[in-house]
């Protein structure tokens, strides 16, 4: 099994990537996804980070929201990094499980995991490769204000927030630029997942 890490700033793209590569045959998992889970009510992230954060960031029916919790890290570096302390090791484990799952039923699968924070958390380092999206900036803050509704202000101080493309490519073993067109980004993933379709042969 050829474990792949794919990473990238907010709002550049990887979603689309992602759905690319499942299409290609890939096993794909999204990180972003599975911390929901970690932080559903009953399981350990959602003690500790209501303990940590207050009862003023859950919805009216105790569920985390999501939206308040964003509020509040990403205006304070310290309180994100706290979140990511609770959060990231519940992940590792979930994913870690998902990933053995897979082996045993498709030993030769190709499994790429979405991650954001992937280079931050450390995270990098437990695959095999490691793909970085990314896209020119002005497109990138124009995608995070449509996508999120939020002022050019707000979307500026969320990509500011999180290492820069250009920090996170330095770490790729693969990269795609999703600067251009749908059928331009396609075509590069098709590239990449033909190289690691090689990779995985020689395995």
């Amino acid at each position: 099994m050829l474990k792949v890490g794919l990473t990238g700033s907010i709002a550049v793209g990887k979603s689309f990537v992602v759905s690319v590569f499942a299409d290609l045959g890939c096993v794909t998992f999204d990180a972003d996804k599975i911390a929901h889970r970690v932080m559903e009510p009953g399981r350990a992230a959602y003690e500790e980070v209501v303990g940590e954060f207050g009862r003023a960031v859950l919805d009216e029916d105790g569920t985390i929201d999501r939206v308040k919790l964003g509020a509040i890290v990403f205006a304070d570096a310290e309180r994100r990094k706290r979140l990511n302390e609770i959060v990231h090791p519940r992940v590792f484990e979930e994913q870690n499980r998902l990933l053995g799952e897979v082996e045993a039923k498709t030993p030769d699968a190709i499994v790429i995991i979405d991650a954001a924070l992937m280079i931050e958390s450390g995270g990098y380092r437990r695959f095999d490769k490691l793909i970085v999206v990314f896209c020119d900036r002005e497109k990138q803050i124009e995608r995070l204000i449509r996508r999120n509704r939020l002022t050019r202000e707000d979307a500026e101080r969320r990509i500011s927030a999180q290492m820069s493309s250009d920090e996170k490519r330095r770490f790729a073993d693969y990269e795609i630029d999703t600067s251009g067109t749908y059928d331009q980004t396609r075509l590069r993933v098709k590239e990449v997942f033909a190289e690691l379709v090689r990779i995985n042969s020689l395995r």
